[in-house]
């Protein structure tokens, strides 16, 4: 609501009673704390304040400021300065100069002093501090009300509070909606897609007193329930298929959408959502579900533009997650605080970057993650690799004093390494840290053709032999070693030099090989995505396309690898000599269309003096007899067999999650938020001003998720069932529903909010419960119908005295229209699709660069709107009707009207092609006559029948445009359908020119008002 009229309709109720029941009383809450906001807090407040006088803040208020003068003298108005100022006539005191109180604002700042200017504890305190939401809610009574205009067998406790405030302003509720309207209304609300016509008719056949709530159950147990209310969370998630920022690559984390559909669908209480996606890594025996459950934290934008510090982008994602944490889970704007102590709020600077430090000790790690069916596959074999291995060892009794025969072998051919701690290396703009055990991490810019030198010293007097050790990361994807997509690497050519001299290298061998296949050729089958493989010969041939990759296929290749090359001959080293590696890596991109790198991740690198170094068969290897077994003769067949396995194994796809770290990274107060600016270390802990944490909870993530899901926990329920009322009834009952805090409206039903947060809570945060709640009230059934009584008292219906009516969300509108014409593809989660875009966006100047946008032609065109990828720079032309580009978190979607959403309603192709489906529809399924045809169209669009007057209007639009493509030279096949095969399933009564008519009445539907809003 805006503030005006928030204002003015809190002036314009009685005043409300004090504890002792007295009509007359001033609450400092809903009466002067609403004028002091409006009028006061531009200069009286924190440090934005012009004046030394606080108004925000008790002891500062009645102590006047360092002028000393009495601002409030409780019970003497005339006496506080307060008082004097903004009653004062005199141009030059009066306050707020320029722009005085109007007299009733006065007068109740008047009477609030002089009855004891009472300021409640629970409203003030020295940090400024907390309001009715910084309490936790206590379950009120439900009101005693009576009113005959609702006709309903038992009245739901949400109508009582609704009644009790409609009797104050003397208003009366509207009647039911027709039961056309309300499943209509009901379909879209909880599965985002308009009923059948054979859902309205069985639900208007069905004359028993349960027929509502029978619809209502096979809604909330609907595959797309999930979809619908889904797609809220996610807004709040910020979730996105690209990185957003210069280069807004695209990224595979599907896994977390199909988490929060799945999650929506099985009710899956919300306090244990909540906990899954702070702390799922943590959580005991941690399932794959749990695990990519904290891609919420992950959502962020990545920048990997040449040049950047990986850090500052570190932090810039935290500072982005803790912005979702507050305004998803607490309901608070707290990202004022990530540079000051909050100057509305009660959250300090200091409390923030406590907060801040339960998040700020974790991995950006990047895992692969399986279908249910990838996982059984995977399980099995598994199973059948152990049997064989079973089975080998049972004909071999003696086979483990072989292994440890042979492990003592490979153990003792090892030499002796020197690990180099190089200088580090900044050509092509990637970043390399050296870490304490001497690998090197690369982060940030990843170019695709590069060779990266790293120079050392060593204390060697020969040296024969060079290694190179690619280690596993958390922070790579798939836990690397290398930094593809993969999690891979390609090494085109290794190349030493000794005190800047040249070393020729005569041999390399590597523990893990992969075969030699054209580059260009070896794809993945899942992904398409190009990967480069090759024997460790390779690296060594002086051929710049070719290299060596240890990708051996899924499930064996993100381990820790081992190369070793030697020279042809011992160098002698002279005393402070340097070594340096040339590290050559051109195979990023080899793919048109795959600008990703093959650089290495994580590596070390080492030198030797041993002549016969070769590579460790056993580096990284957690199971020795799988090593061992390939080393026997006689077990060539079983070795066959295990390895075809290995080749069924799935690819698997990726997800951004969240893992802890091992060691525990410092968390410092930031001046001014700038990471460069550390001030005092600070430990973990929560906001003073909420919920005091239990004694027994654990200092990590999954501590702080019990905290914030305590049931004393004042905003977290409080801000879920704000949200679902917002979605319901187009606001919350509190309007800002991001930000609950002293700068938010005031709650329109108080009583009620607190009466659903309990209810919520106590029915064992089932979200389900509390969406057939609200949908079995009276409240949300009434006729959305508005009289000129109501929009002259209450425009934006914000005392509920009638139902809902708007237009639907962004992806609905689509939906729709999918639904409608019969094109929709039902199919429940997945990898994202790429429905028709003008090719122009994925070009510069619209895009940085081109993007790649594979065009879907299957049944994935016509895939939900919830399912379309989603580049954060180029948003898709549905998303124009008010949909959030996922750049930061969206509780609260606005709600325009623009020239742009007709346009794409008229032209996008997706639309164009849905009306010509459904003009083939009605032709085909509609019946046999024109008015039958029409008001089929017409109900699979709004779901009603049209009346006489909309029958007689689209039945004259059907013959104008019948005889228009009849005469016109231009083939009315053009306009009829998409494909010219889809002529053949017509009716051979049907003519070209009848069809193109047909989907010229379908564009008119499908872009009514009444279709796309919910009534």
């Amino acid at each position: 609501m805006p503030r005006f009229l928030s204002l003015a309709f809190l002036l314009a109720l009685p005043l409300v009673a004090s504890a002792d029941g007295d009509p007359n009383a001033v609450s400092f809450e809903k009466h002067v704390l609403p004028i002091l906001k409006e009028s006061c807090y531009k200069c009286h407040d924190a440090k934005k304040g012009t004046s030394d006088f606080r108004i925000d803040v008790r002891s500062s208020a009645v102590r006047g400021g360092e002028s000393k003068k009495t601002g409030i003298v409780a019970g003497k108005a005339d006496e506080s300065e307060l008082y004097r100022r903004i009653a004062s006539t005199d141009d030059d005191a009066v306050m707020p100069p320029k722009k005085p109180l109007a007299k009733e604002k006065v007068e109740i700042i008047k009477k609030w002093i002089d009855v004891g200017a009472v300021w409640p504890d629970s409203l003030a305190n020295e940090a400024g501090a907390a309001h009715w939401a910084f309490v936790a809610p206590v379950k009120p009574p439900v009101p005693e009300v009576q009113s005959s205009k609702i006709k309903v067998q038992k009245l739901n406790p949400i109508d009582a509070f609704v009644l009790a405030r409609l009797a104050k302003e003397k208003l009366s509720p509207s009647p039911e909606a027709d039961k056309v309207t309300l499943i209509r209304r009901l379909s879209l609300d909880l599965i985002g897609l308009p009923p059948t016509p054979k859902e309205v008719d069985e639900f208007l056949a069905d004359t028993s007193p349960a027929a509502y709530e029978k619809v209502v159950d096979r809604l909330l147990a609907s595959k797309h329930y999930g979809e619908r209310w889904g797609r809220l969370w996610l807004d709040a998630a910020r979730y996105a298929d690209s990185d957003g920022y210069e280069k807004d690559k695209p990224r595979f984390v599907y896994f977390y959408r199909d988490y929060v559909i799945n999650a929506f669908n099985r009710d899956l209480p919300y306090n244990q959502f909540l906990t899954e996606q702070l702390a799922g890594d943590l959580l005991p025996n941690a399932t794959q579900d749990q695990i990519v459950a904290t891609g919420f934290l992950r959502n962020s934008m990545i920048n990997e533009e040449g040049g950047i510090d990986p850090e500052q982008f570190r932090m810039e994602a935290m500072f982005d997650r803790m912005d979702a944490v507050g305004k998803a889970m607490l309901g608070l704007t707290i990202q004022c605080a990530q540079c000051h102590t909050h100057k509305y709020d009660p959250i300090t600077h200091n409390d923030y970057y406590r907060l801040f430090a339960y998040l700020n000790n974790a991995n950006e790690s990047n895992v692969t993650v399986y279908t249910p069916d990838e996982l059984m596959k995977r399980a099995e074999i598994f199973r059948q690799i152990k049997e064989i291995e079973a089975e080998l060892k049972h004909k071999s009794p003696d086979w483990a004093k072989k292994l440890a025969a042979w492990e003592a072998k490979v153990k003792a051919d090892q030499p002796a390494w020197e690990v180099i701690r190089p200088e580090l290396d900044t050509s092509g703009g990637q970043k390399h840290t050296v870490l304490p055990d001497g690998s090197i991490y690369a982060s940030g810019y990843a170019p695709t053709k590069h060779t990266t030198d790293f120079t050392g010293p060593t204390k060697l007097k020969t040296i024969s032999a060079v290694r190179l050790e690619l280690l596993n990361d958390p922070n790579l994807p798939r836990n690397g070693p290398g930094r593809s997509i993969f999690g891979l690497f390609a090494l085109t050519e290794m190349r030493v030099e000794v005190n800047g001299k040249a070393v020729k290298i005569a041999s390399a061998t590597a523990d893990a090989n992969a075969a030699e296949k054209p580059l260009e050729a070896n794809f993945d089958d899942k992904s398409k995505r190009s990967r480069v493989t090759g024997p460790i010969a390779f690296a060594i041939d002086g051929d710049d396309k070719t290299a060596w990759s240890p990708d051996i296929g899924p499930g064996r290749s993100n381990g820790p690898h081992t190369a070793v090359f030697v020279f042809e001959k011992p160098v002698e080293v002279p005393a402070n000599a340097k070594v340096t590696f040339k590290l050559v890596q051109n195979h990023g991109g080899w793919n048109s269309d795959d600008n990703q790198n093959n650089n290495l991740g994580r590596f070390r690198l080492s030198v030797s003096d041993a002549p016969t170094a070769t590579a460790d068969p056993l580096y990284g290897k957690a199971d020795a007899f799988a090593v061992y077994r390939t080393t026997v003769a006689e077990w060539k067949d079983a070795n066959a067999k295990i390895e075809a396995l290995w080749k069924t194994h799935p690819a698997g796809d990726t997800q951004l999650v969240y893992t802890e770290r091992a060691d525990e990274r410092p968390t410092h107060l930031l001046k001014r938020g700038d990471f460069l600016k550390p001030g005092d270390k600070v430990s973990i802990g929560v906001p003073t001003f909420l919920n005091a944490p239990a004694s027994d909870l654990p200092p990590n993530r999954v501590g702080l998720a019990k905290w914030l899901t305590d049931a004393k926990a004042p905003t977290t329920a409080r801000s879920f069932v704000n949200r679902v009322w917002q979605a319901y009834f187009g606001a919350g009952i509190v309007s800002t529903s991001e930000d609950l805090g002293k700068q938010s409206e005031p709650p329109t039903h108080p009583e009620l909010l607190d009466w659903l947060a309990v209810e919520f809570m106590e029915k064992g945060w089932s979200p389900k419960q509390l969406h057939k709640l609200i949908v079995t009230s009276a409240t949300y059934r009434q006729s959305s119908k508005v009289t000129p009584d109501l929009q002259a008292v209450d425009p934006v219906n914000r005392l509920l005295a009638r139902g809902p009516r708007f237009r639907v969300d962004a992806e609905l509108v689509r939906d729709i229209a999918l639904s409608a014409s019969g094109l929709l593809n039902p199919k429940v989660g997945g990898p994202s699709v790429y429905p028709p875009i003008p090719q122009f966006l994925t070009q510069p100047p619209a895009s940085y660069g081109p993007k790649v946008w594979p065009e879907s032609t299957g049944p994935d065109r016509y895939r939900r709107s919830l399912y379309v990828f989603r580049f954060r720079t180029i948003p898709y032309p549905a998303q124009a009707f008010d949909s959030p580009t996922g750049d930061f978190a969206c509780v609260k979607r606005s709600r325009s009207n623009t020239p742009l959403q007709a346009l794409t309603a008229m032209n996008e192709p997706i639309f164009v092609e849905a009306a010509q489906a459904l003009g083939m529809r009605a032709v085909k399924e509609g019946g046999t006559t024109d008015a039958e045809r029409i008001a089929f169209a017409f109900r699979l669009c709004v779901s009603r029948k049209p009346s006489e007057q909309e029958s007689a209007i689209l039945s004259e639009m059907l013959q104008k445009n019948t005889v228009k493509y009849s005469d016109a030279q231009a083939d009315p096949w053009t306009v009829a359908v998409s494909k010219p095969e889809d002529a053949r399933k017509l009716p051979n009564s049907v003519t070209p020119a009848q069809l193109a008519a047909w989907v010229t009445v379908a564009r008119v539907l499908l872009n009514l008002d009444e279709t796309m809003t919910k009534e």
